[in-house]
């Protein structure tokens, strides 16, 4: 394990979920955290919780390449460097790929593809003196598809893939990368999904176990932080997730798509009619922070 004192850890999405809890416990650990997020208030709260100077916190959007060039070099100029990246920032979309806004998908590919990729590309010359480590935050979506998450899927594959190919470019340089896969975890992303769309509630219900459970915030943080102290190739949380990995090709198959299959004709009308009741394509929060990249 290589310990995060003193470390300089650079996470997007910082101020709520996943994000801020892997905050918490670096900081507990002797970390200096660089934090960005649309959510200026939230990240001053937990900016004031933290309570001290090795705390820097940015408002900035992924979608943005200037923006987060301008935050690593915030982090190098407040800390001197950049020892660690956690590329978490992330939204899903409502709907079926006949529902969904167009606008939204393109959304979701922004901030969860293409962000991942400005946070990389910024972070990374800072990254490469330090011979520091990478986290791509990818999913259990990744590996299994679900109905009315189509967009979800694709850029949890797409950062997936992205995050292997990264390895195979710096690691020649000292550089780690990793990428971590969650199943259904507590935060609002979910919670809001499940106020917001009945249908997607009893989904959950009806997959077999252990894809119909949920996992704690403070699981999957205690998870995140293992694998950023020993630079792990791949994060699991809960630790079965990483079984799906090795199952991923049958997962596409007739069997593998079964215990969905049945129940998607009832459940993805139902679903699109209660998108199109909402009016919306993203939880209330994601589309408050809507504002155009740039």
């Amino acid at each position: 394990m290589t310990s995060v004192q003193d470390k300089v850890v650079f996470i997007t999405g910082g101020a709520r979920g996943i994000g801020a809890e892997v905050a918490r416990r670096l900081h507990e650990r002797g970390a200096r955290l660089v934090l960005t997020d649309l959510g200026e208030a939230e990240l001053n709260e937990l900016a004031g919780e933290l309570g001290d100077d090795r705390v820097l916190t940015v408002v900035a959007d992924v979608r943005d390449l200037p923006a987060m060039e301008s935050a690593a070099a915030q982090a190098v100029d407040r800390f001197g460097g950049i020892d660690v990246v956690v590329a978490n920032a992330g939204i899903a979309s409502y709907g079926s790929l006949l529902q969904v806004d167009p606008e939204a998908f393109k959304r979701v590919l922004e901030v969860d593809v293409l962000g991942v990729f400005h946070t990389v590309r910024a972070a990374l010359p800072a990254i490469i003196d330090r011979r520091g480590y990478v986290l791509v935050v990818s999913s259990l979506a990744a590996y299994a598809a679900a109905p009315g998450l189509g967009p979800y899927n694709a850029s949890k594959a797409a950062v997936e893939i992205l995050a292997n190919s990264l390895r195979l470019e710096v690691a020649h340089r000292g550089v780690s990368v990793g990428s971590a896969h969650m199943s259904w975890i507590d935060t609002a992303l979910v919670r809001d999904t499940k106020s917001d769309l009945p249908s997607f509630a009893e989904l959950l219900t009806k997959l077999p176990w252990p894809l119909s459970t949920t996992t704690t915030v403070d699981a999957c943080a205690d998870a995140f932080v293992k694998g950023i102290e020993g630079r792990a190739r791949r994060v699991y949380s809960p630790g079965w997730v990483g079984l799906f990995r090795w199952l991923k090709p049958l997962l596409s198959t007739p069997i593998g798509e079964f215990p969905v299959l049945r129940h998607a004709a009832e459940l993805v009308p139902r679903m699109d009619a209660e998108v199109a009741a909402l009016g919306r394509c993203t939880s209330a929060y994601t589309q408050s922070l809507g504002r155009p990249a740039g």
